[in-house]
């Protein structure tokens, strides 16, 4: 029988996604050496568009100086997944945790994902659920409402969850998200039609679903840890 657990959780608010990229390199090399526990990134980043590791380009529908034009990066990653974009007012997730330890495979960990974002929805009478096959991410009817790609590395896992509370549904127009063409992209505002809370509450609840689903017992919260050029942080 294990015991409690505890999650630290990093409150980081907005961050470039290359710093995010380069933090999570470090916190999984950390973590595969029992230097730090669980760990879980809570921000946003700038306008970004991001492609897996099959380097789906196509998917992509305008040229990328196009993308610069409008503000927003493209960067390629080695997750999971297709085409998709992050920007202002969605809730991104970066758990670093040991799978290992808490005796979870690769599809069960992205169910938990899963279910992490359909039950946030249920907290605002919004019925999601998770994709056929072949679709991967949340969705509300034939509307996508939350993307998930993963990195599992000697059970440590990187990359994660993003979840549209409010962001501008227009970027998703410029790629074909997560490569599947005949279905739209939706966001909590646009399924309540109603006023939400403040992000930071959202972001909260998002949390802690997900504390729960995977069994923590208990989360140690730090506001925005300081991200040095070196991959070093200090609190």
């Amino acid at each position: 029988m294990r015991g409690p657990r505890n999650l630290e959780v990093w409150k980081m608010g907005v961050v470039n996604y290359l710093d995010a990229l380069k933090l999570q390199e470090k916190l999984v090399s950390d973590r595969k050496i029992c230097k730090i526990p669980d760990t879980l990134l809570s921000l946003q980043h700038p306008p970004t568009y991001t492609l897996g590791k099959r380097r789906t380009d196509h998917n992509l529908l305008i040229p990328v100086s196009e993308l610069k034009q409008m503000g927003a990066e493209l960067h390629y990653t080695q997750r999971g997944g297709d085409i998709t974009f992050h920007g202002p007012r969605q809730a991104i997730l970066y758990p670093v945790i040991s799978l290992r330890e808490i005796g979870l495979g690769a599809r069960n960990y992205v169910e938990k994902l899963e279910l992490t974002m359909i039950e946030l929805a249920s907290l605002y009478g919004v019925k999601a659920c998770a994709g056929q096959k072949g679709e991967t991410g949340v969705w509300v009817g034939d509307r996508k409402i939350g993307a998930i790609g993963v990195r599992i590395s000697y059970g440590v896992t990187s990359h994660g969850l993003a979840f549209n509370i409010d962001p501008d549904l227009k970027y998703f127009k410029h790629i074909v998200p997560c490569g599947i063409g005949d279905k739209e992209v939706t966001s909590l505002r646009r399924e309540t039609g109603a006023v939400l809370p403040a992000e930071e509450v959202i972001h909260e609840q998002l949390i802690s679903c997900f504390a729960r689903l995977f069994g923590y017992s208990s989360i140690t919260w730090e506001e925005s840890p300081l991200i040095l050029p070196d991959n070093e942080e200090i609190e």
